[in-house]
């Protein structure tokens, strides 16, 4: 009889907690700076400018994102904005953080979907997430009103660099080269919030992720709601063609040499001065 009674305790208070999981929800709001610098000829562009295209692409890549969690999935997507791209005489900048889609992610099936638009089509991609190979540290801080942990681990990244000739009139790329470089990628998690997400493509830790930076981009939650009063509902997108990740990598590649050959390191205005500068994809 008592065996009985120990396991209906036991079933009744593992159903209970996954009620509980089923119906916590929270939502974390993240702000998000890149730091990406662009150094021109001097005899082409004067300091002032130089500086001044600096800070206007600073303002640029400052982005808001707002993350919807539960226990297993979550939904990530930037704040709409009604700002415009930045401009300077007849220099024209755009700039995307490749993150303006819905970001969905199952991190019980390890699974992931994810809006993305390639020069104006809808992509759907969907595959499994990567698992990151995080080392926690014996660090500490306070994030807001929570007690944060430091984890990292290191990943590969591709710079590239170009090279233009000056005596072609629309100086176009003669040499594009790709260099693999390793970079730390430092996070600090809560687990008095567990769940195992994050912002962006980030996860797998025994808590929430408030603050991560990968050496070029630092994201930094500045406000959490636990259980709002307003529940939401969390699906996956399912606007656009599927495809892998692999898949669409690939054609993005594709679609970046089209560019590359069409249109060479730059495009010259009417006025043979007006450039027209877009990064992101």
């Amino acid at each position: 009889m008592k065996s009985i009674i120990t396991l209906f305790v036991s079933v009744s208070c593992f159903l209970v907690s996954q009620l509980q999981a089923q119906s916590f929800q929270g939502i974390a709001h993240y702000k998000t700076k890149t730091v990406m610098k662009i150094t021109m000829d001097s005899t082409q562009v004067s300091s002032e400018m130089q500086q001044q295209i600096n800070e206007m692409m600073k303002k640029q890549m400052e982005k808001e994102y707002t993350l919807q969690f539960d226990a297993t999935t979550s939904s990530y997507k930037e704040d709409e904005s009604l700002g415009t791209p930045a401009s300077g005489g007849n220099m024209v900048f755009s700039f995307s953080s490749g993150n303006r889609g819905v970001l969905y992610r199952n991190t019980k099936e390890k699974t992931f979907v994810k809006e993305s638009d390639l020069f104006g089509k809808p992509f759907l991609v969907k595959d499994s997430l990567k698992v990151y190979e995080w080392k926690l540290e014996n660090e500490s801080k306070k994030i807001g009103n929570y007690t944060c942990y430091k984890a990292t681990f290191e990943k590969e990244i591709k710079q590239l660099s170009f090279s233009t000739d000056k005596k072609n009139e629309t100086d176009s790329i003669t040499d594009r080269k790709e260099e693999v470089k390793k970079q730390i990628v430092t996070a600090w998690y809560t687990p008095e919030i567990p769940v195992n997400i994050g912002p962006s493509n980030y996860w797998g830790l025994p808590g929430l992720i408030l603050e991560i930076n990968d050496g070029s981009t630092t994201m930094i939650c500045d406000k959490i709601v636990l259980n709002p009063k307003e529940k939401f509902i969390i699906e996956p997108p399912k606007k656009g063609k599927e495809v892998s990740q692999a898949e669409y990598d690939k054609l993005l590649e594709e679609k970046m040499k089209e560019m590359q050959e069409m249109y060479g390191g730059g495009k010259k205005g009417k006025d043979g001065n007006s450039i027209e500068i877009r990064i992101g994809n």
